[in-house]
């Protein structure tokens, strides 16, 4: 399914995390650099997993997989709004879809594929029912 990207808009959320630039963010061209655009997702990321109570030992989260399309360059300073939501669940993993705004302009969207997994059992384990809860919303 392609997606329509000027027709996202920041409602369509119900986590949003704001971020501003710094200048270490840039690249040789004085933009922010591509790279940083994961820092700035994980960043959000952590804040709207915290909900979970997800800890480092039996109830923890792995990033398995990250799909990025830049749609259009930053420069700093800028001040981002990063949304996110559950989009799809499976058994033992589940997708993030995330978007990086700049003035209600998408920037950035990204789809996170993260697997439930145990770390004291090494094993992975089924979607958290919190999770589940969250698709639903």
């Amino acid at each position: 399914m392609k997606i329509d990207y000027n027709e996202l808009r920041t409602s369509d959320f119900n986590f949003v995390h704001k971020i501003n630039t710094r200048f270490r963010d840039l690249d040789a061209f004085k933009h922010v650099n591509n790279a940083t655009f994961l820092s700035y997702l994980e960043d959000a990321r952590i804040v709207f997993f915290k909900r979970w109570n997800v800890n480092h030992s039996s109830r923890s989260l792995i990033v398995a997989s990250i799909k990025i399309d830049y749609v259009n360059q930053v420069t700093h300073p800028s001040e981002l709004v990063i949304c996110q939501k559950i989009s799809r669940i499976g058994n033992k993993s589940f997708d993030n879809f995330s978007v990086i705004f700049l003035k209600n302009k998408v920037v950035c969207v990204a789809t996170v594929t993260i697997v439930c997994y145990n770390f004291s059992r090494k094993i992975t384990v089924p979607v958290y029912p919190e999770i589940k809860n969250d698709f639903n919303i």
